[in-house]
Order: structure tokens, then C-alpha cells, then sequence
């Protein structure tokens, strides 16, 4: 009997995805007209937008990572500020300031770029630890405290920080404890050819075609709260928690060869993230309950930044990459 009261259950909760996630195809198609390729990448800062989370996108210059959120606040019908992270900025170019009003005698609050529904913090790793901690203290709290006033700030609020893997003089790395607080950390990869030929081709004729603002942030919040609905099983969530705990102690999961790889292994922020994340894959791949795929299709990006790998593994030319692969492959699939 009960089979059967959880059997309904499933149906009615996958009706119910299948209706809220009906925008998704409509989002993705919009974005399409403007960004070529980097399918990837649209559907990582969809995973974002609807787990409530922040991304780290790692790639070279010119990879249309600026453009890509920035036709997603067009789309979403939200507000969009960019912040160009350079060694001079200052917390309160980020999140606002009190400035003196000679007129009134009295302070007012200027607010700053923080303010908007899509952040983009550019290069994240080339402003200093001050900058960095405001940043991802306003992302964490989800509001920020200018003079004595404190401010919730816009839902949904989706940060976008990026970091050019190439240049390392001049910048500063962010602290693990810091870069674990992104749901993702994605590394973006070059065009195809052929998509690079249209990106060509589009910016010769100087005409891309205007995005139009096809979703409202109330049908964002409403399918944020859907995707909590998403139906886990224990087994998946079992699955999970061995993937997680794998990077702490391999030698449990038959993996003693990755002992000497790895420094640290992924926080309970991992597990969280990864078991949201995959809600979210389930959520736009419109279905109401998660599978070992969805978990398979995002551990990478979840987990790549919080494992921290030994000087060993360094010399080896190991990667956490390499290490997640491993644990994939090792656990058993539910």
C-alpha cells in the first residue's frame, strides 16, 4: 500500500515540475540567439539561478562569460551590474557607502553594484582579500550592512564570479574556505569550430538579435521553491554521501591510492550543494525525482574546487578532476 501512496506521490510531484519547468526550453532558446555554443555553461548558471547558489567560471579570455549572464538578467526581466575586480578596489566600491549630503547635513547611503539581481565580479582574483570577503559575505548573508543600516538585498541575487586561469602575476588566489562557499566552480572550454564560425559571422554583420524578457523573477522564485520539491530517494541521497565521504577517507571505498593525493577532502557544503545541484539538473531536464545521472552529469562541478590535493599529487600531475573521476567510477551506482 504504501508503494503505491509514494508511486502517486511521484506522479503528482512530477506534474507539478513539469509545469513550472515549462520556461526553462523558452529561457534557453532566448539566451541561444545571443550565445553560441556554451551550452554548458547556460545550463550551470540555470543550476545557479534555481539552487540559490553563486558560480565560479574559470576559463580564458572571450569566452562570452560577461555576455552570458548578462543575457540571462535580459531574459529573467532582472538587473544586472558588472564589478571590474582590480588591486585598488575598495569594499565599499562593492557594496556602498555613506556619503556626507552638504545640502541636508546628514549622511545618506550610496549603494553599490552588490545592489542587483545578477552580479558579475570580474577577475575576483585580482582584487584583495578585503574585497573578496565583502563580496562573499554579502553573497553567504544575503544582505549587506552599509554604516548601521543593514540591507536584505533583491531576490533571486545570483553572483557570477570569474577568474582567468592564465595570468597569475598581480592576483590573489582565493582561500579554500572562500572559494567553497560557490554551489559550482565551472571551467569553460573553447567554442567547437563550427560554433565559432557563427560567433564569426554574427559579429561581422554587428546584428545580434535583441533578448526579450521572457521569464519574471516571480516565476524564478516560484521554481525555486519547486525544485525543493524535487522527490531524493535515500539511495541517491546514500549515493551522494559516498561520494562526499570518499574524498575524506578513500581508503573506506577501496581507494588507497588516492590517500597520498588528497589534503582535504569536500565540506558538508559539498554534499548539500551536490544533492541541490541535482535536484536542479533533474528540474530542467523536467522531472520531478533525481536520478544517479543527474548527480553523475554535475559532481564535477561541485566538487572540483573543494578537494585539495597534496604536493604529491602535484608532482604526479594529478588533479581534482582526476580524483573525482576515480571516486565515480569506484562507488556503485544505486
Amino acid at each position: 500500500m504504501q508503494e503505491n501512496n509514494s508511486s502517486v506521490d511521484i506522479a503528482s510531484i512530477n506534474e507539478k515540475i513539469e509545469r513550472e519547468s515549462a520556461f526553462v526550453d523558452i529561457l534557453s532558446s532566448e539566451m541561444k540567439k545571443v550565445i553560441v555554443g556554451q551550452k554548458h555553461m547556460v545550463e550551470r548558471l540555470l543550476i545557479g539561478l534555481l539552487g540559490q547558489g553563486h558560480i565560479l567560471l574559470e576559463g580564458v579570455p572571450g569566452l562570452a562569460k560577461t555576455l552570458a549572464i548578462n543575457t540571462l538578467s535580459q531574459a529573467v526581466h532582472g538587473s544586472f551590474s558588472r564589478i571590474q575586480f582590480t588591486p585598488d578596489l575598495l569594499p565599499a566600491d562593492v557594496v556602498g557607502t555613506l556619503i556626507f549630503n552638504m545640502k541636508e547635513n546628514d549622511f545618506s547611503i550610496k549603494k553599490g553594484p552588490i545592489f542587483a539581481n545578477f552580479v558579475l565580479a570580474d577577475e575576483i582574483n585580482r582584487a584583495p582579500a578585503k574585497v573578496q570577503s565583502a563580496l562573499l559575505e554579502a553573497m553567504q548573508e544575503k544582505q549587506v550592512t552599509i554604516g548601521e543600516e543593514t540591507f536584505v538585498l533583491d531576490r533571486p541575487f545570483l553572483v557570477m564570479a570569474t577568474q582567468n586561469p592564465v595570468e597569475q602575476e598581480g592576483t590573489y588566489p582565493l582561500p579554500e574556505a572562500q572559494v567553497d562557499r560557490f554551489m559550482l566552480k565551472t571551467v569553460i572550454k573553447y567554442p567547437e569550430m563550427a560554433d565559432e564560425q557563427m560567433i564569426i559571422r554574427a559579429n561581422l554583420k554587428g546584428s545580434f538579435e535583441k533578448v526579450n524578457p521572457v521569464v519574471s523573477l516571480e516565476q524564478i522564485a516560484r521554481a525555486q521553491q519547486a525544485v525543493r520539491e524535487v522527490y531524493m530517494d535515500e539511495k541517491i541521497e546514500k549515493y551522494i554521501l559516498d561520494i562526499v565521504f570518499a574524498t575524506r577517507f578513500p581508503e573506506k571505498y577501496r581507494l588507497e591510492s588516492l590517500k597520498p593525493l588528497i589534503n582535504f577532502g569536500a565540506s558538508p557544503r559539498g554534499s548539500i550543494n551536490l544533492a541541490t545541484a541535482a535536484k536542479c539538473y533533474a528540474f530542467i531536464k523536467r522531472r520531478g525525482y533525481v536520478v544517479p545521472e543527474d548527480v553523475r552529469a554535475i559532481v564535477h562541478d561541485v566538487l572540483r574546487h573543494r578537494i585539495g590535493i597534496t604536493y604529491e599529487a602535484e608532482a604526479e600531475n594529478v588533479t581534482s578532476e582526476d580524483i573525482i573521476n576515480k571516486i565515480v567510477n569506484e562507488i556503485e551506482v544505486p
